[in-house]
């Protein structure tokens, strides 16, 4: 029990009050002050971005987690995309969520946590795309030999867009297309991948020409100003380009996930306009030379032609004694060819002399006479040949079949004999296998009837069951 009450109760009357915003904001003032500015390294976790374009996550270690913000503005100027996993140094200011009473660092730069961490993202996703197949070489495109409309995704400004046009100008003039995009920082991977989408996207037909060929280009830069070329939307969109792709990102030493992927790696972008198009002048004086040449192979070949030909003809005859055989026989032929007509024409009187009389009507009525009687002996010869075909083939039949009438047993049986047969219809042919009590079956010329057989005195003291089977038993033939 307390021995002061009063005491307490006096104390307790003198403690200030506070609402609980007033003590909020008084802890949100204290912090604020205390912790200014401070440099904070953790792991991401939890990253969320907010329509608004602002950015919430955790840094964590391995016993404590601590909430951040960082603004929209902050976050659009970051060289790298956060991630989850990613171990970043962060720099700004602790404060309090009186909404919520926690507290948390409002970010207002962040960087990795040296290049140690990007190369180990780097490598991670690397890794995960080349296992997807995304690198491989058989997916790659060849790219056009002279394509008639070149699609570029850069900045619009600065030098590498007027270094690419510059020497394409030298080179050979083509339809440029440029798509402008952010080439680093916050959105510059959406935008890049959005460029590389939308010329696939193009069909044509319309006012703008659809590209042959496509380069993506940016000046060089640390790992972090490149880092948007090894996003991984970007990669994808290089991969699912139907149009075949170069990559001109950096100076020929720096190397980002993009040259993986694309049709063609170029060191600078210089390099990639050398590749998109040959020099004009040079291929004006390959053709030309490939006319001279031309002209030449043809020349020479008409020539050897031509050579051969004579050549060829020196070694034949002269047309004329080609010609003197077939002349000569040309000339015997007409000699002979009015004879020749002149009896012709009289073999063909005398026939048409001969088809006029056999053309008269007695002479037709004999020569059908003629023929009527001819057919009727020929039908007479016809008739008598069938009949003795018939009856030699009647005589073939009738004495087979008189000899097996002949031979058949029944023809026995019809003499008084008769056909014992067992209980299965078999012929018995020795009494001594026949046992006393058996079915029998007796076959006579008018039918069969069955028995019993027994030894000694043929009166049956007992009435057995004859199997009737016997009296259904069939003949032989």
């Amino acid at each position: 029990m307390n021995e002061y009450p009063y005491d307490q109760e006096l104390m307790s009357s003198n403690v200030a009050e506070y609402s609980v915003t007033e003590l909020s904001m008084a802890l949100k003032q204290s912090v604020e002050e205390r912790f200014g500015f401070v440099r904070v390294r953790g792991e991401i976790s939890g990253l969320k971005r907010a329509a608004s374009g602002h950015v919430y996550l955790n840094l964590k270690d391995d016993k404590s987690v601590i909430d951040g913000v960082m603004w929209k503005g902050i976050s659009g100027n970051l060289s790298f995309r956060p991630e989850d996993g990613l171990e970043v140094i962060c720099t700004g200011k602790l404060t309090t969520y009186p909404g919520r009473s926690k507290y948390q660092i409002v970010i207002e730069r962040m960087e990795p946590a040296g290049a140690g961490a990007l190369m180990a993202l780097l490598e991670e996703r690397k890794r995960k795309l080349s296992e997807e197949g995304l690198f491989d070489t058989d997916r790659k495109q060849s790219i056009p030999y002279l394509p008639e409309v070149i699609g570029i995704v850069t900045s619009p400004t600065g030098a590498v867009i007027r270094d690419i046009l510059h020497r394409l100008s030298d080179r050979f003039p083509r339809h440029v297309l440029v798509w402008p995009v952010l080439v680093q920082g916050e959105g510059a991977a959406a935008q890049i991948s959005a460029a590389i989408d939308g010329f696939n996207d193009i069909d044509g037909n319309g006012s703008i020409p659809r590209p042959d060929l496509i380069i993506v280009a940016r000046g060089g830069g640390s790992l972090e100003d490149l880092w948007a070329f090894n996003e991984e939307v970007v990669i994808r969109s290089v991969a699912n380009s139907r149009i075949p792709l170069i990559s001109a990102v950096g100076h020929e030493t720096d190397t980002t996930l993009i040259d993986y992927v694309s049709d063609f790696r170029s060191p600078t972008p210089t390099a990639a306009a050398e590749k998109a198009v040959p020099v004009r002048e040079d291929l004006v004086y390959t053709v030309s030379d490939f006319e001279t040449r031309l002209e030449k192979a043809i020349r020479r070949h008409f020539n050897e032609r031509y050579q051969k030909v004579e050549s060829l003809g020196r070694g034949l005859p002269k047309p004329s004694d080609l010609l003197a055989l077939s002349t000569q026989r040309f000339d015997e032929l007409a000699d002979r060819l009015p004879r020749a007509l002149t009896v012709g024409l009289e073999r063909h009187e005398m026939k048409l002399k001969v088809l006029k009389r056999l053309l008269r009507p007695e002479s037709i009525d004999q020569e059908v006479k003629r023929l009527t009687t001819q057919l009727q002996v020929s039908k007479d010869r016809m008739q008598r040949a069938i009949n003795q075909n018939i009856k030699q083939m009647y005589n073939q039949f009738e004495n087979p079949s008189r000899l097996l009438e002949s031979l058949s047993y029944t023809k026995v049986l019809e003499r008084g004999y008769a056909v014992i047969r067992d209980k299965k219809g078999k012929a018995l042919s020795d009494g001594k296998t026949i046992t006393n009590g058996a079915e029998l079956g007796i076959e006579f010329r008018d039918g069969i009837i069955a028995a019993l057989a027994v030894s000694g005195n043929p009166t049956l003291s007992k009435k057995k069951k004859i199997d009737k089977k016997l009296g259904q038993q069939g003949q032989l033939l």
